[in-house]
C-alpha cells in the first residue's frame, strides 16, 4: 500500500461549515508535499501568482513553484492561517512569497491584486487561476439566481477579471493555467451550475490559447477529479466525505501533490507547444478521446 492509499483508508466523514474550507480544520492533513519530488530549477527566475493558493491544490503547486525556484504570490479569499502557513513553508524552500487576501468576484479587487503582485515582486510570468466554490444541490430546482451567480462570478469571471488585468504584464514563454474540473467533461447531476462554469473555464482556456498564441504567452488548464482539498468537507455530507473518490478506477481520491507536477510542466519550457489543451488528472474517473 502506497502513502496515497494509505492516507485515503485513514480518511473519516466529517464536515466544514464555511466555503472555500479551511486546510487548518482537516484531519488528515493532505499530502500537499511529496517527498519524492525531484526539482530541477524550471521555474528560476520566475514570479508566479496563484489564487486559491492558502490550501488544497492551489498551496501543492506553490510549493512545487518554490522548488522549482520561482517567487510566489497567493491570493486567497479569507483563510488567513492558511495563507500564513503556505507563505511560511515557501520562504523555508528559499523563496520570496507573500499573500493577498481579496474576493474573485470583484472586479477591482481583481485589478488590485495584480497591480500589487507587480509592484511587490518586480514582474508576473505566470498565472494560475486555481480558486473557486461549489454548491450541491439534489434538485436543480432549488439552485438559486443567488446561487448561480456566486458561483460563476467566483469561478469564471473572476478568472476572466484576472486574466485580463495580468496579460498586460506577460510576455513571450509565459503562461496562464487554468483549474477546471473532471465535471467539465462528465458533467454532475447534483453540482450543475458549478459543472457550467467548469464547461466555461475549458471553452475560455481555448479561445484564450488562441487569442494570445500570436504573443507567443500559452495557455492551458488542468482538469482535476476528487481530490482531497477543503472544498471537500465544506461542500458534502459526511458520507460523501469518506467515500470520496471510490467510484474512480483506481479506487481512491487524489492528493494536491498529485496534481501540482502537471501546473510545473505547463509552466515550464518541457510544454512550449501545448497550448489550449487540458491535462486530466483523476484517477480514472472520466477517460477522455
Amino acid at each position: 500500500m502506497d502513502k496515497f492509499e494509505k492516507i485515503d483508508k485513514e480518511i473519516k466523514g466529517y464536515t466544514q461549515s464555511k466555503q472555500p474550507g479551511s486546510e487548518r480544520e482537516m484531519d488528515p492533513k493532505p499530502i500537499a508535499e511529496d517527498e519524492d519530488y525531484q526539482a530541477g530549477g524550471k521555474l528560476k527566475g520566475k514570479v508566479a501568482l496563484i489564487t486559491g493558493g492558502d490550501s488544497g491544490i492551489g498551496r501543492a503547486v506553490a510549493i512545487l513553484y518554490a522548488k522549482e525556484g520561482a517567487d510566489v504570490a497567493i491570493g486567497y479569499y479569507d483563510e488567513t492561517d492558511d495563507a500564513d502557513n503556505t507563505v511560511k513553508r515557501l520562504e523555508e524552500i528559499g523563496v520570496k512569497a507573500k499573500s493577498y487576501a481579496f474576493d474573485l468576484k470583484d472586479v477591482e479587487q481583481c485589478k488590485k491584486l495584480v497591480t500589487d503582485v507587480v509592484t511587490d515582486f518586480g514582474k508576473l510570468n505566470i498565472l494560475v487561476n486555481n480558486g473557486g466554490v461549489q454548491f450541491p444541490q439534489e434538485d436543480f430546482l432549488d439552485v438559486t439566481p443567488e446561487q448561480i451567480q456566486t458561483t460563476f462570478s467566483t469561478n469564471i469571471f473572476g478568472m476572466m477579471y484576472l486574466s485580463q488585468a495580468a496579460i498586460p504584464h506577460l510576455s513571450e514563454g509565459d503562461t496562464i493555467i487554468n483549474t477546471s474540473s473532471v465535471t467539465a467533461y462528465r458533467g454532475s447531476d447534483t453540482l450543475i451550475d458549478y459543472s457550467a462554469t467548469k464547461g466555461a473555464i475549458t471553452a475560455f482556456t481555448r479561445s484564450l490559447a488562441q487569442h494570445l498564441a500570436p504573443k507567443k504567452i500559452r495557455v492551458n488548464s488542468v482538469a482535476p477529479g476528487p481530490i482531497y482539498t477543503p472544498l471537500i468537507p465544506a461542500t458534502f455530507p459526511a458520507e460523501k466525505v469518506e467515500k470520496h473518490g471510490q467510484e474512480t478506477a483506481l479506487e481512491r481520491r487524489g492528493q494536491p501533490s498529485e496534481n501540482a507536477p502537471a501546473y510545473v510542466f505547463l509552466a515550464s519550457k518541457d510544454s512550449t507547444y501545448i497550448t489550449g489543451q487540458a491535462i486530466h488528472i483523476n484517477g480514472g474517473d472520466y477517460i477522455s478521446s
